[in-house]
Protein backbone atom coordinates (compact mmCIF):
# COMPACT_ATOMS: atom_id res chain seq x y z
CA UNK A 1 0.00 0.00 0.00
CA UNK A 2 1.58 3.44 -1.41
CA UNK A 3 1.14 6.33 0.81
CA UNK A 4 1.90 10.16 0.73
CA UNK A 5 3.03 12.68 3.34
CA UNK A 6 1.59 16.55 2.32
CA UNK A 7 3.17 18.39 4.25
CA UNK A 8 0.88 22.16 3.90
CA UNK A 9 3.46 25.50 4.03
CA UNK A 10 2.89 28.01 2.30
CA UNK A 11 5.01 31.21 2.74
CA UNK A 12 3.08 34.86 4.04
CA UNK A 13 1.98 34.15 7.43
CA UNK A 14 1.52 37.72 8.66
CA UNK A 15 0.66 37.13 12.84
CA UNK A 16 4.04 35.33 13.39
CA UNK A 17 6.49 36.35 10.32
CA UNK A 18 7.95 33.35 8.51
CA UNK A 19 6.06 30.89 10.52
CA UNK A 20 6.48 27.91 8.81
CA UNK A 21 10.25 28.10 8.81
CA UNK A 22 10.95 30.05 12.47
CA UNK A 23 13.36 28.53 14.67
CA UNK A 24 11.64 26.54 17.18
CA UNK A 25 13.89 25.06 20.10
CA UNK A 26 16.78 24.90 17.70
CA UNK A 27 15.82 24.34 14.22
CA UNK A 28 12.97 25.11 12.16
CA UNK A 29 9.91 24.00 12.63
CA UNK A 30 8.84 22.66 9.81
CA UNK A 31 11.80 20.14 10.21
CA UNK A 32 10.14 18.36 12.98
CA UNK A 33 7.40 17.34 10.67
CA UNK A 34 9.51 16.29 7.87
CA UNK A 35 11.86 14.19 10.46
CA UNK A 36 8.90 12.73 11.80
CA UNK A 37 7.22 11.67 8.48
CA UNK A 38 10.60 10.08 7.16
CA UNK A 39 11.53 8.24 10.31
CA UNK A 40 8.37 6.38 10.62
CA UNK A 41 9.12 4.86 7.00
CA UNK A 42 6.04 5.44 6.20
CA UNK A 43 5.47 7.00 3.08
CA UNK A 44 6.67 6.40 -0.33
CA UNK A 45 7.05 10.06 -0.15
CA UNK A 46 7.55 13.02 1.70
CA UNK A 47 6.73 16.39 0.20
CA UNK A 48 6.02 19.94 1.25
CA UNK A 49 3.26 21.87 -1.01
CA UNK A 50 4.54 25.79 -1.19
CA UNK A 51 4.48 29.31 -2.81
CA UNK A 52 7.65 29.67 -1.29
CA UNK A 53 11.03 29.11 -2.38
CA UNK A 54 12.64 29.71 0.87
CA UNK A 55 10.34 27.06 2.02
CA UNK A 56 10.95 24.91 0.03
CA UNK A 57 14.92 25.32 0.40
CA UNK A 58 14.61 24.34 3.77
CA UNK A 59 12.83 21.23 3.17
CA UNK A 60 14.65 20.13 0.67
CA UNK A 61 17.37 20.43 3.60
CA UNK A 62 15.54 18.78 5.91
CA UNK A 63 14.99 15.97 3.17
CA UNK A 64 11.56 16.38 2.01
CA UNK A 65 10.85 16.59 -1.65
CA UNK A 66 9.54 19.51 -3.74
CA UNK A 67 8.58 18.28 -7.00
CA UNK A 68 6.12 21.32 -8.25
CA UNK A 69 5.05 24.83 -6.71
CA UNK A 70 1.73 25.26 -4.99
CA UNK A 71 -0.57 27.67 -7.33
CA UNK A 72 -1.03 31.44 -6.89
CA UNK A 73 -5.00 30.06 -6.60
CA UNK A 74 -3.93 27.96 -3.15
CA UNK A 75 -1.31 30.18 -1.85
CA UNK A 76 -3.86 32.79 -0.18
CA UNK A 77 -5.61 33.11 2.68
CA UNK A 78 -8.80 31.55 1.57
CA UNK A 79 -7.31 28.22 -0.15
CA UNK A 80 -8.52 25.36 2.74
CA UNK A 81 -6.45 22.26 3.33
CA UNK A 82 -8.64 20.44 0.98
CA UNK A 83 -7.75 22.84 -1.81
CA UNK A 84 -4.22 22.61 -1.18
CA UNK A 85 -4.43 18.69 -0.75
CA UNK A 86 -6.36 18.40 -4.38
CA UNK A 87 -4.06 20.22 -5.79
CA UNK A 88 -1.23 18.21 -5.06
CA UNK A 89 -3.05 14.84 -5.44
CA UNK A 90 -4.18 16.20 -9.02
CA UNK A 91 -0.70 17.15 -9.61
CA UNK A 92 0.78 13.38 -9.09
CA UNK A 93 -1.80 12.09 -11.20
CA UNK A 94 -0.59 14.17 -14.17
CA UNK A 95 2.92 13.09 -13.37
CA UNK A 96 1.82 9.27 -13.21
CA UNK A 97 1.94 8.71 -9.49
CA UNK A 98 -0.60 7.32 -7.33
CA UNK A 99 -1.09 6.83 -3.25
CA UNK A 100 -3.36 4.54 -1.93
CA UNK A 101 -3.17 6.78 1.60
CA UNK A 102 -2.52 10.70 1.91
CA UNK A 103 -0.89 11.73 4.76
CA UNK A 104 -1.94 15.97 5.58
CA UNK A 105 1.01 17.03 8.09
CA UNK A 106 0.78 20.74 9.20
CA UNK A 107 4.42 22.09 9.25
CA UNK A 108 3.95 23.82 13.01
CA UNK A 109 3.64 20.37 14.57
CA UNK A 110 7.02 19.84 16.80
CA UNK A 111 5.29 17.46 18.97
CA UNK A 112 4.54 14.95 16.33
CA UNK A 113 6.54 11.89 16.31
CA UNK A 114 7.74 8.98 14.07
CA UNK A 115 5.63 6.73 16.87
CA UNK A 116 2.58 8.63 16.82
CA UNK A 117 1.88 8.52 13.07
CA UNK A 118 3.14 4.40 12.89
CA UNK A 119 0.06 3.94 15.89
CA UNK A 120 -2.40 6.43 13.99
CA UNK A 121 -1.50 4.46 10.75
CA UNK A 122 -1.74 1.05 12.61
CA UNK A 123 -5.49 2.24 13.83
CA UNK A 124 -6.86 3.23 10.57
CA UNK A 125 -5.62 0.25 8.42
CA UNK A 126 -6.89 -2.09 11.25
CA UNK A 127 -10.38 -0.33 10.77
CA UNK A 128 -13.02 0.34 8.33
CA UNK A 129 -12.95 3.72 8.57
CA UNK A 130 -12.22 6.15 5.60
CA UNK A 131 -9.95 8.52 7.30
CA UNK A 132 -8.11 9.00 10.93
CA UNK A 133 -8.21 12.69 12.91
CA UNK A 134 -6.01 12.90 16.33
CA UNK A 135 -8.48 14.65 18.80
CA UNK A 136 -7.63 15.30 22.39
CA UNK A 137 -10.09 16.29 25.12
CA UNK A 138 -11.25 19.43 26.29
CA UNK A 139 -9.47 19.99 29.79
CA UNK A 140 -12.72 21.30 30.91
CA UNK A 141 -16.30 19.71 29.66
CA UNK A 142 -17.87 22.35 27.59
CA UNK A 143 -21.31 21.18 28.75
CA UNK A 144 -20.54 23.35 31.93
CA UNK A 145 -20.18 26.63 29.36
CA UNK A 146 -21.29 29.80 30.49
CA UNK A 147 -22.26 32.89 27.92
CA UNK A 148 -23.16 36.62 28.17
CA UNK A 149 -26.28 37.71 27.56
CA UNK A 150 -27.33 41.05 28.43
CA UNK A 151 -23.93 41.77 30.22
CA UNK A 152 -25.35 38.67 32.62
CA UNK A 153 -23.69 34.77 33.06
CA UNK A 154 -26.38 32.56 31.90
CA UNK A 155 -25.30 28.63 31.39
CA UNK A 156 -25.46 27.49 28.08
CA UNK A 157 -26.55 23.87 28.50
CA UNK A 158 -28.70 24.40 31.98
CA UNK A 159 -29.54 20.91 31.58
CA UNK A 160 -26.07 20.03 33.07
CA UNK A 161 -25.40 23.62 35.42
CA UNK A 162 -25.29 20.77 38.61
CA UNK A 163 -23.93 18.44 36.52
CA UNK A 164 -20.82 17.00 38.05
CA UNK A 165 -17.97 16.84 35.21
CA UNK A 166 -16.91 13.16 36.01
CA UNK A 167 -20.41 12.38 34.83
CA UNK A 168 -20.40 14.10 31.67
CA UNK A 169 -19.75 12.74 28.15
CA UNK A 170 -15.80 13.46 27.01
CA UNK A 171 -15.86 15.70 24.47
CA UNK A 172 -13.13 16.07 22.15
CA UNK A 173 -11.56 18.77 19.23
CA UNK A 174 -8.95 18.55 16.43
CA UNK A 175 -5.44 18.64 17.31
CA UNK A 176 -4.45 20.49 13.99
CA UNK A 177 -1.53 18.03 13.93
CA UNK A 178 -2.21 15.92 10.83
CA UNK A 179 -4.77 13.71 8.80
CA UNK A 180 -4.79 10.41 7.34
CA UNK A 181 -7.28 9.49 4.74
CA UNK A 182 -7.75 6.75 1.77
CA UNK A 183 -7.15 8.30 -1.10
CA UNK A 184 -9.98 6.90 -3.26
CA UNK A 185 -12.33 8.34 -0.88
CA UNK A 186 -10.86 11.99 -0.56
CA UNK A 187 -10.93 12.21 -4.72
CA UNK A 188 -14.56 11.02 -4.70
CA UNK A 189 -16.02 13.23 -1.55
CA UNK A 190 -13.36 15.99 -1.47
CA UNK A 191 -13.57 16.04 2.24
CA UNK A 192 -11.45 14.04 4.49
CA UNK A 193 -13.59 13.91 7.85
CA UNK A 194 -16.43 11.43 7.04
CA UNK A 195 -19.93 9.52 8.62
CA UNK A 196 -16.22 6.86 9.03
CA UNK A 197 -13.23 8.63 10.94
CA UNK A 198 -11.42 6.88 13.54
CA UNK A 199 -9.89 9.20 15.83
CA UNK A 200 -6.35 8.73 17.55
CA UNK A 201 -6.41 10.10 20.94
CA UNK A 202 -3.92 12.64 21.95
CA UNK A 203 -2.42 13.66 25.09
CA UNK A 204 -3.11 17.30 26.40
CA UNK A 205 1.01 18.24 27.38
CA UNK A 206 1.34 16.82 22.91
CA UNK A 207 -0.92 19.60 22.04
CA UNK A 208 -0.96 23.41 21.13
CA UNK A 209 -1.59 25.72 19.39
CA UNK A 210 0.24 27.92 17.58
CA UNK A 211 -1.27 30.94 16.14
CA UNK A 212 0.39 33.58 17.94
CA UNK A 213 3.87 34.40 19.09
CA UNK A 214 2.43 33.55 22.43
CA UNK A 215 1.69 30.43 21.23
CA UNK A 216 4.85 29.79 20.15
CA UNK A 217 6.34 30.75 23.62
CA UNK A 218 4.11 28.22 25.60
CA UNK A 219 5.10 25.39 22.30
CA UNK A 220 8.43 26.05 23.47
CA UNK A 221 8.34 26.04 26.95
CA UNK A 222 5.95 23.12 27.22
CA UNK A 223 8.36 21.29 24.33
CA UNK A 224 11.86 22.08 26.66
CA UNK A 225 9.53 20.58 29.71
CA UNK A 226 8.23 17.42 27.85
CA UNK A 227 11.89 16.70 26.47
CA UNK A 228 14.32 17.90 29.46
CA UNK A 229 16.26 20.32 27.31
Amino acid sequence: MSAVAIITARGGSKRIPKKNIKNFCGKPIIAYSIEAALKSELFDEVMVSTDSEEIAEVARQYGAKVPFMRSEKNSDDYATTVDVLSEVVSKYQEEGSEFDIICCIYPTAPFLTDMILIEAFKTLMSSDADSLMPVVKYSFPPQRAVIVRDGKLEYQYPQHMNSRSQDLEPIYHDCGMFYICKTSYFINNKKIFSDSTVPYIMREELVQDIDTLSDWKIAESKYRSYYDL
